[in-house]
């Protein structure tokens, strides 16, 4: 992929990291981001809401690409192809309106017809499904309308607050993924240096 940065496989602002503000986890995440240009065509129609048009208007919670990038520092998460499935299936399921068929739809075409360095192997399609449920689950407002912009300057843990993300939902969420995928990196650091209350 054009300008991939390798960064991105690396990248990661745990949960944990609650006091780092929302704008402060945007430069860091723009420090290694691809530009816009990069992402390729399929991507852009599946997930830009740009082309909300049937059939794809059956895809909630499409975001533009800024909007999705500050949703992966709200979740906690990282740039890794599991990382991206879960965001945009918690970003899908947050609007309390994905359906079912819809669901599984994208996820077939993610898993089948994204290039390579985008196509959700078995286990990040497993876990896009996992997070369209648990944000269905969720008592936080719908993720594609927030308005991230009077955020920028409050810590992470307080943007969750204010959005009605449980930190503790998606923890347990974590736990979970990472026993599944115990040979995965992107999800056994969910919950490396975590402790118990």
């Amino acid at each position: 992929m054009p300008g991939y940065h390798p960064g991105l496989k690396t990248f990661f602002l745990p949960l944990r990291e609650g006091h780092v503000t929302l704008r402060e986890g945007m430069e860091r995440l723009m420090a290694i981001g691809n530009p816009q240009g990069d992402v390729p065509w399929i991507v852009r129609i599946m997930e830009n809401p740009a082309f909300d048009v049937p059939p794809l208007s059956l895809f909630r919670g499409r975001v533009t690409l800024e909007q999705h990038d500050y949703i992966h520092l709200l979740l906690g998460r990282g740039t890794t192809l599991m990382d991206e499935a879960f965001i945009i299936g918690f970003t899908m399921g947050s609007t309390k309106r994905m359906r079912t068929s819809a669901t599984e739809f994208f996820g077939q075409v993610a898993s089948r017809f994204y290039p390579k360095a985008y196509r959700f192997p078995p286990t990040a399609h497993r876990v896009f499904h996992d997070a369209v449920h648990l944000a269905a689950i969720s008592d936080c407002q719908p993720l594609d309308r927030v308005d991230f912009t009077p955020l920028m300057d409050y810590p992470l843990r307080e943007v969750r607050r204010r959005v009605g993300l449980e930190e503790s939902l998606l923890q347990a969420y974590y736990e979970l993924e990472a026993k599944r995928n115990p040979r995965i990196a992107a999800c056994r650091r969910l919950v490396e240096g975590v402790t118990a209350a």
